[in-house]
């Protein structure tokens, strides 16, 4: 899993590369939702093209994160995420939980 974090109009943006799966890149997105934490972000975009699957433990994270950032006053959206990742979504019912979007522009616009 690669991570890479950027700063546009106060939202952070946060591309993920590769599948979002119990084990080493589960642990590395816990901890960079930590660290957004503890720096008081609380306004997070996760683009999701590259995720190519993500399993309950990771939707399980998605949400906690959601849940931590909405307590703070924030939010994660989603970016562009992929067919898999949509599909895992509806299928377990979170769909409605969070805000999606294919524009990145307009991602970002949503948090004013």
């Amino acid at each position: 899993m690669e991570i890479t974090i950027r700063t546009q109009d106060q939202v952070k943006i946060i591309k993920l590369r590769g599948a979002i799966k119990l084990g080493e890149s589960l642990d590395r997105l816990s901890e960079t939702f930590k660290e957004q934490s503890d720096a008081g972000e609380s306004r997070l975009l996760l683009d999701l093209e590259e995720v190519p699957m993500i399993d309950s433990s990771g939707i399980g994270l998605l949400v906690r994160a959601l849940t931590n950032a909405k307590k703070r006053g924030g939010a994660v959206k989603l970016l562009k995420p992929s067919k898999f990742v949509l599909q895992t979504l509806k299928l377990v019912a979170l769909i409605k939980l969070f805000e999606i979007f294919d524009d990145l522009s307009l991602a970002v616009a949503s948090f004013r």
